[in-house]
């Protein structure tokens, strides 16, 4: 469910929206933090962006490996077929 801020903002010319201290400091926002895009039917949702493990999505325990991110769950599940050959 959707609920309204009561927040405008206007697009400017280059096409920037500003996020309202309020909304950054609700869902720590900081100065240079990615934040992801995503539509959702006629909706565009901005996203603190959390890195996740390429295979269960989550944000817990990551290692990278090969430029991806891997929980370590996800590890010892691998290791452990890997232990099966």
């Amino acid at each position: 469910m959707i609920k309204s801020t009561g927040i405008v903002r206007r697009v400017d010319e280059l096409g920037r929206v500003v996020i309202p201290i309020e909304l950054r400091n609700k869902f720590g926002i900081l100065e240079k933090d990615p934040i992801e895009i995503y539509v959702d039917g006629s909706s565009i949702v901005l996203r603190k962006y959390e890195p996740n493990c390429v295979f269960c999505g989550s944000s817990k325990d990551l290692i990278e490996y090969n430029d991806k991110l891997v929980c370590t769950k996800c590890i010892d599940k691998i290791n452990k077929l890997n232990e099966k050959k």
